[in-house]
């Protein structure tokens, strides 16, 4: 006979896959996903393969190893890095409108603006 396992989620938490994922994790998964689509998808998958084989990390690790994932990208693509994470922050911000993130600096911060928006969606109920 089998046992059904029955995953509770917080108002915070989303169901994706049979695990509770944070509305952070679950929005970072989709927008880092998208946004190497634009690559075509043996490109993705490609690189997907090559962020766990040499960095160990994982695509569903993506949102809690952030400057690990953006470490990799940097490191992998050299100043291309600049335009992927730009089209991860679009991604994210699509999806987040309420979400309002401002820098003193002149230069976005990819990691900053990933934190930031962590916090934000972990404040709302």
């Amino acid at each position: 006979m089998e046992q059904q396992l029955t995953i509770l989620c917080s108002p915070r938490l989303v169901m994706t896959s049979e695990l509770c994922e944070t509305r952070f994790e679950k929005a970072v998964t989709e927008a880092v996903d998208e946004s190497l689509s634009a690559l075509g998808n043996c490109s993705k998958q490609t690189i997907y393969r090559h962020l766990e084989n040499k960095y160990g990390i994982r695509k569903e690790e993506i949102p809690r190893k952030i400057a690990g994932f953006a470490h990799a990208v940097e490191e992998t693509f050299g100043s291309v890095a600049k335009l992927i994470e730009i089209k991860i922050i679009k991604n994210l911000h699509s999806k987040n409108r309420s979400f309002h993130y401002a820098t003193n600096r002149d230069e976005l911060r990819f990691i900053e603006f990933i934190n930031s928006l962590r916090n934000y969606l972990d404040s709302q109920v």
